[in-house]
């Protein structure tokens, strides 16, 4: 029985520190409390989807959501706002196209960064129909160029379901460009250039 209760509390052992280190760090549980951010399962359509990563005027489309979770160095989570939970669920109900932001957390050593998405798996067309309120006039010739050569990209099998519209550092927006950010440092590689209508290469 001894053996038995070493063996046993072994394994108990194990599991906590596994469990403690998976867990988020302080600096990144601080950050969450401070943006009301809790974590969140995202759809399997968002997570299979390819995204963009640049709201106005996008040269590229990037690979599948889950892929780019998945080449992060760091620990990463799914977090989401409570006020976005709920539109979330109640999106169904809703009429006409409807976008909601999700924070994916890398939480490496002395920095949290958040890749902040937006989950728009609804056609180009939808998605110029919701950004028109906030553009107006602007909408039509700013997102013309954009929406044919996304359109292109659809019939070409190149759909896109998602846009990292923002990348935080500790809490704060970075000046750069998304696009700028995932071709540089973090070097993950887009699938699809919109400015010449054409797969890229691996």
């Amino acid at each position: 029985m001894p053996r038995l209760r070493s063996i046993v509390w072994g394994v108990s052992f194990v599991l906590v520190f596994c469990g403690a280190a998976a867990a988020a760090s302080e600096q990144a549980m601080k950050l969450r409390g401070q943006n009301g951010l809790s974590e969140f399962a995202p759809p399997e359509a968002f997570l299979s989807g390819n995204f963009l990563a640049d709201e106005t005027d996008p040269a590229y489309i990037f690979g599948k959501v889950r892929d780019f979770a998945k080449s992060l160095a760091c620990p990463a989570a799914w977090l989401i706002e409570e006020a976005e939970r709920k539109r979330v669920e109640v999106r169904g109900q809703q009429s006409g196209p409807v976008e909601y932001s999700i924070y994916l957390e890398a939480d490496c050593p002395g920095k949290v960064t958040y890749y902040i998405f937006v989950d728009r798996s609804f056609n180009p067309d939808q998605w110029m129909e919701w950004r028109r309120p906030f553009h107006r006039t602007k909408v039509d010739s700013h997102y013309k160029e954009a929406k044919t050569s996304l359109d292109q990209a659809a019939q070409s099998g190149v759909a896109v379901v998602a846009e990292l519209r923002f990348v935080a550092l500790n809490g704060d927006l970075l000046l750069k460009r998304p696009e700028e950010v995932l071709a540089g440092e973090l070097k993950f590689q887009p699938i699809y250039d919109l400015k010449k209508n054409q797969a890229l290469s691996k």
